[in-house]
């Protein structure tokens, strides 16, 4: 009878053990949650366009200005900003009210920086279009600048397409590209943040936003779409 007692404990137990054994595998792991089909396809809701759209926009119109922001639309450029925080400021932003940082960040260290395909795609573009290129930054102005020879040789710019790049810098307050694409009659306008969109629709141009790059060092990211303005699919290398 004892024998009998041991065996059927023993098969309760070895049950109790393989239920355990199915309800783990079949329950999800904090480790691997899974995904399914929609959530694969969730899209924002936002006006994407492909720099070939653009291009077919402008078929027929005549030659125009268009402009550029520089860090993180042109440029991967947070080499040179990671170096200037570990070296001027490593606990704070306060490297980029630093004069000597600007100098060196608008003389040489772009070198670092690397060119994003967009924006050699856009600039192609407005080059076989005939439209004058403008690179209106919020950098700090310096005395001298080496920026627009290193976008000019980056992106292959002729002479007759490329203009000086405008150090429009950064007041509080003041959205400072807005009267330089008013100035410039820029019609188009394309940057990664906020501030270029709205700069763009202060003056009627047409703002499109390029990705920043998850990886930059400017954080946080934008909402890209947030405007409803028009965002280049894959720009953000």
């Amino acid at each position: 009878m004892r024998k009998i007692t041991q065996a059927i404990s023993a098969v309760c137990l070895l049950f109790a053990l393989n239920s355990s054994a199915v309800a783990l595998a079949s329950s999800p792991s904090p480790l691997n949650p899974g995904t399914n089909v929609a959530r694969l396809a969730e899209q924002a809701p936002i006006h994407w366009v492909s720099v070939a759209q653009i291009e077919n926009s402008l078929a027929g119109r005549p030659p125009m200005a268009v402009g550029f922001d520089i860090d993180d639309t042109v440029l991967f450029s947070s080499p040179g900003f990671w170096r200037g925080k570990k070296t001027f400021s490593p606990e704070s932003e306060d490297y980029l009210k630093n004069p000597v940082f600007w100098e060196k960040m608008n003389n040489g260290w772009d070198e670092f920086s690397i060119p994003k395909e967009v924006a050699r795609q856009l600039i192609d573009m407005h080059v076989r279009r005939g439209d004058a290129i403008f690179f209106v930054t919020g950098r700090s102005p310096t005395k001298t600048e080496t920026v627009s020879k290193t976008l000019a040789d980056n992106f292959h710019i002729p002479a007759t397409n490329m203009n000086p790049v405008i150090f429009a810098g950064d007041k509080p307050g003041q959205n400072t590209k807005s009267q330089w694409l008013q100035d410039k009659n820029i019609r188009i306008f394309y940057g990664d943040s906020d501030n270029d969109i709205t700069a763009a629709r202060d003056v009627g141009a047409r703002g499109i936003r390029i990705l920043r790059a998850s990886n930059s060092t400017y954080k946080p990211l934008p909402q890209a779409g947030a405007f409803g303005e028009e965002v280049i699919v894959n720009s953000e290398y």
